[in-house]
């Protein structure tokens, strides 16, 4: 992503409406707040026309936690855009404060913007802290001013605000509050978004960012050079290798974790886990050389992992 700055006359408002018009128009705020039966539906097509991943584990969802899950979803979804598809990064931070003016006005009762408006209701129903919407936030700024991470225990800092949030709120809307099942919450979600990170090291890096953690770089003799050149040497094949390695670590330790919540709970966390593990899976399948060739998984893999849910659900 460009971190190009405004120029010094702009104004905050101009600003602002530049970056706005650098996203789909239905993101902006409106001068007036939809119904609630016209904020769900933006939450619910927002949802569904967007990431596979969510709509299929949006099929085993249990019917009464679908509307919320869509609200929850459409927060995640503008929030993440608004800091990674603006390309500036003056513009990302008036966007992202314009937000969290909608999030505090989505607490106090005052929402314009259709994803508050339905987001009210959630929040009311399931008692969700302000903070953990929040702390999304926060890692979306942190990306228009950090593109590197010194070492793992920065990208876990970064992971805690980015990854970690949302499997609080998933937990929060089946009915978990407690600080054991959150923390086992976190362990899966840094493994998911430590498994993306590595699937998408060049994607990455054409937005400017490295997060392959700079200390281990320097371990395997591998230096931003490569990266840029997209050169699949020995030694970056043995970084990437272990960092697969550390990212399995971290999905085996956040296992347990369904064994302590619902059975459709369970089915979902099976499925994204495995999800996960299948990129892990691709990466080592081409012997780690993912510069310039993103790895994926197949569709038969894909077809695979949601057959099997769908005969737990069906059990």
């Amino acid at each position: 992503m460009s971190s190009t700055m405004p120029t010094a006359g702009a104004t905050s408002e101009a600003i602002a409406l530049a970056g706005w018009r650098r996203l789909p128009p239905e993101y902006a705020i409106p001068d007036y707040p939809p119904s609630l039966a016209e904020a769900r539906e933006y939450c619910r097509r927002l949802a569904r026309t967007h990431y596979e991943n969510f709509s299929v584990a949006s099929w085993f969802l249990p019917a009464r936690l679908r509307q919320h899950f869509f609200n929850v979803y459409a927060y995640c979804r503008i929030s993440d855009d608004l800091g990674d598809e603006v390309g500036d990064a003056g513009a990302a931070l008036k966007l992202l404060d314009a937000w969290e003016g909608e999030l505090d006005a989505c607490y106090s009762g005052t929402p314009r913007h259709p994803v508050f408006v339905a987001l009210a209701g959630t929040v009311r129903e399931f008692d969700i802290p302000r903070q953990t919407f929040a702390d999304l936030l926060r890692a979306f700024r942190q990306d228009q001013t950090v593109t590197r991470f010194p070492t793992f225990g920065n990208l876990l800092g970064y992971c805690r605000y980015s990854a970690n949030p949302v499997g609080h709120l998933v937990l929060y809307l089946c009915g978990y509050r407690d600080a054991e099942r959150q923390k086992l919450s976190d362990f899966t979600c840094t493994a998911l978004q430590l498994a993306n990170f590595w699937q998408d090291v060049s994607v990455d890096y054409g937005k400017g960012r490295i997060y392959l953690p700079l200390e281990d770089l320097g371990k395997f003799g591998v230096n931003e050079d490569d990266i840029a050149a997209a050169r699949n040497t020995p030694e970056f094949r043995r970084v990437m290798e272990f960092e697969v390695t550390r990212a399995r670590e971290w999905f085996r330790q956040g296992l347990p974790l369904a064994q302590m919540v619902d059975r459709e709970l369970a089915i979902d966390l099976d499925l994204f886990t495995r999800g996960g593990q299948e990129i892990l899976n691709a990466i080592e399948g081409q012997d780690y050389a993912v510069l310039g060739r993103r790895p994926v998984i197949s569709k038969p893999r894909k077809l695979a992992l949601v057959a099997r849910a769908a005969w737990g659900k069906l059990r």
